[in-house]
C-alpha cells in the first residue's frame, strides 16, 4: 500500500471514530467502548465492535442500527457497516463471557481514565 493510501485509511479510521464519538457519546457514557476492527476503503466496508457494558444490553441492538444507517449516510466513502457486540457468535471473541477480554476503545483513547461508572 502506499504511503498516500496509507495517509487516507488513517484519516477515513479518525473520521470514522469522530463520527461515532460526536454522534453516540451514550457509548462511553454507559461504561461501553467502540473500536475499528476492519475497514476496507476499496469495498466502502468498515467493521464496529462494541464492547465493555455494550455486550448484553438490551438496547445495543438499536444502537448497531443507528450506527449502521447513519454512518453510511454522513460518511461517503462508507458504503456498508458490520456492527456487533460480539454476543452474537460473529467472531469477536469468545461471545456469551464479557467479550472473551475484546475491549475495543476509541482511537487515541488511554486507558488510564476509564470515564464513568455505569449507572447499574
Amino acid at each position: 500500500m502506499s504511503t498516500q493510501a496509507e495517509a487516507s485509511d488513517d484519516d477515513l479510521r479518525e473520521e470514522i471514530a469522530n463520527f461515532l464519538r460526536r454522534n453516540f457519546p451514550q457509548i462511553q457514557m454507559h461504561g461501553g467502548s467502540a473500536a475499528i476492527q476492519e475497514l476496507d476503503r476499496e469495498s466502502g466496508s468498515v467493521t464496529v465492535a462494541l464492547g465493555g457494558a455494550c455486550s448484553g444490553c438490551g438496547i445495543s441492538p438499536m444502537t448497531i442500527q443507528a450506527i449502521k444507517s447513519r454512518m453510511v449516510k454522513e460518511i461517503p466513502e462508507i458504503e456498508h457497516v458490520d456492527a456487533s457486540t460480539g454476543m452474537d457468535g460473529g467472531g469477536m471473541g469468545d461471545a456469551g463471557h464479557g467479550g472473551g477480554g475484546l475491549s475495543p476503545s476509541f482511537p487515541g483513547e488511554t486507558t488510564d481514565d476509564e470515564g464513568p461508572e455505569a449507572p447499574f
